[in-house]
C-alpha cells in the first residue's frame, strides 16, 4: 500500500476529515474530530500511527515485530507505528485501520455517536 491508497481508504470511511494539525507533513485523519491514525508525508519508510486496544498492540508488536513498533510521539499503551509498506498485506494494514477507527468511534459520546449515524 502506498500513502494514496492509505488515504484514499482513510477517507472514504463515515465522518472522517483529513487535517494537518501539527505541521504541514503530518496528515491526520480524524473521525468526528477525534484523531485514529496520522501518517509523515516525508518519511521514506512509509509508517502511520494508530490507536489499538492495549492487549492487542502487544501482541501485533511481537507477532510483527518487523513492521509494528510501539506509537512514535504516542501514548505507547495505546497507538502502534504500523510500516504500512513493509511486509504487510494491504488487507492487514487496513484491518489495522479500521480497528482504529471502530476503537475511536466505540469512544464518541452519545450525542456524536448519533451524529455519525446521520452522516
Amino acid at each position: 500500500m502506498n500513502i494514496e491508497e492509505l488515504r484514499a481508504y482513510c477517507i472514504l470511511k463515515k465522518g472522517v476529515t483529513e487535517e494537518f494539525p501539527f505541521d504541514d507533513v503530518t496528515l491526520v485523519f480524524k473521525v468526528m474530530g477525534k484523531m485514529f491514525a496520522l501518517t509523515g508525508l516525508d518519511n521514506d519508510e512509509q509508517t502511520m500511527n494508530l490507536k489499538c486496544e492495549p492487549e492487542y498492540a502487544i501482541e501485533l508488536r511481537e507477532e510483527f515485530s518487523d513492521d509494528i513498533f510501539p506509537g512514535y510521539h504516542m501514548n505507547k499503551q495505546h497507538w502502534n507505528t504500523v510500516h504500512y509498506s513493509g511486509e504487510l498485506k494491504d488487507s492487514f494494514a487496513k484491518k489495522l485501520v479500521d480497528h482504529s477507527y471502530e476503537l475511536v468511534v466505540s469512544g464518541l459520546t452519545k450525542k456524536l455517536k448519533e451524529e455519525l449515524k446521520q452522516l
